[in-house]
């Protein structure tokens, strides 16, 4: 879809998505104010897309159990970017020049509750250490005890932040960096071949949009039932899954890959119009490339039919380019090119490379989570996070 079909488009923009206002202020840390924001917006929910009613081949139940688990991914992306507002905010005071300020350089992100979709997002940001060339930041996500005060429970008003605080939800910690110039004037580059390059033939195959959508619930059982044809209403990016199997057939797990193209529903400013800058760019990365993730693993594990628990513990994304070379224009497709080095004791690894349009190497994610199969009802000690 370009954008200029994307006006079209039902689905939210990652503007609509992302919106946060302002709290008033939580208090003074050794290092500045504690800056508070709340989501304004809904987060999306896996699986609302499935209206079909699946039987599942376990005790004949539903392949899709109702569960209220909002999509991770927006906690994550809304967090870093309550991160990024925080410290855009404390550069203009200090007057920093456009070419000084800060780009995102790490997000390390840590689940210990699942989220609920019919209540905000609060975040608590706390500046830990501030230089002219490198910062970090803290975050904290809570979210009230009851649900919006708004019935519709989509846009949430902000006397929802005056309800009673629920338990810490998500955590996590970020680093900002001056932009550099590139090693000996741009001579020196170290990196692999891009994933343009290695999977050429299979790339090659058909036009990026002719790649099926990526699935909204990336499970076999599911996919197999209700076709791979549902775009469903994934908000912020259009996003492809290219068609592996060939390519991993026989492969160890760890030799295996999956690769899913992805860009924006529609523009995002990078200018700072808004607070959309290059650094919110980054953000709607780190949004797309945690859809699917560890379903994608399962489904490598022959779990696709008897997929037990499934979520996320932490999350990790390093990004090796200036803030700027992270920026989506135009309608060329970024790459998520995944790997799962690893999987055991109830736990899988996912390892992802994110390529530009123009096959750079522009930031590297690494999740580990809980990836379970159905096991059927047996008494065991009870888990904890």
């Amino acid at each position: 879809m370009d954008h200029q079909h994307a006006k079209h488009d039902t689905r939210l923009s990652f503007q609509e998505t992302m919106d946060l206002v302002e709290l008033p202020a939580a208090g003074e840390s050794s290092n500045g104010s504690l800056k508070r924001y709340m989501g304004t917006r809904a987060a999306w929910l896996p699986g609302a897309d499935l209206s079909v009613n699946v039987q599942s081949i376990r005790e004949g139940k539903p392949v899709m159990p109702a569960h209220k688990a909002a999509f991770g991914g927006q906690v994550y992306a809304q967090a870093a970017l309550a991160m990024c507002r925080a410290m855009q905010e404390s550069q203009k005071k200090k007057g920093a020049k456009a070419s000084a300020k800060l780009g995102l350089h790490t997000i390390h992100g840590y689940f210990t509750a699942a989220g609920l979709t019919d209540r905000p997002f609060i975040y608590t940001v706390t500046p830990i250490t501030a230089t002219r060339s490198f910062s970090t930041s803290s975050v904290t996500a809570h979210q009230p005890l009851t649900p919006s005060n708004n019935p519709a429970q989509d846009h949430f008003p902000v006397a929802d932040a005056l309800l009673p605080p629920g338990p810490t939800c998500f955590t996590a910690i970020a680093s900002f960096k001056a932009a550099e110039p590139h090693t000996a004037g741009g001579t020196i580059t170290a990196a692999e071949p891009p994933a343009q390059e290695r999977f050429a033939s299979i790339l090659s195959s058909r036009p990026p949009e002719k790649w099926p959508p990526s699935p909204p619930v990336d499970i076999d059982m599911v996919t197999e039932t209700v076709g791979k044809d549902i775009v469903g209403s994934f908000p912020a990016v259009d996003m492809k899954k290219v068609d592996m199997t060939a390519y991993n057939q026989g492969k160890p797990l760890h030799e295996q890959r999956e690769l899913v193209l992805y860009r924006l529903l529609r523009p995002l400013p990078s200018d700072g119009t808004d607070g959309w800058d290059a650094n919110a760019h980054i953000c709607a990365h780190a949004y797309a490339i945690d859809r699917n993730g560890l379903l994608m693993l399962g489904n490598l594990l022959g779990l696709g039919h008897a997929f037990g628990r499934v979520a996320s513990l932490s999350y990790s994304l390093v990004v090796h380019v200036n803030a700027e070379e992270a920026i989506m224009q135009g309608d060329g497709w970024w790459i998520m090119e995944a790997c799962f080095p690893r999987a055991g004791a109830g736990r899988g690894v996912i390892m992802s490379k994110l390529w530009s349009p123009e096959g750079l190497h522009v930031a590297t994610e690494y999740q580990d989570g809980l990836c379970k199969a159905f096991e059927g009802k047996r008494s065991r000690p009870a888990e904890k996070l």
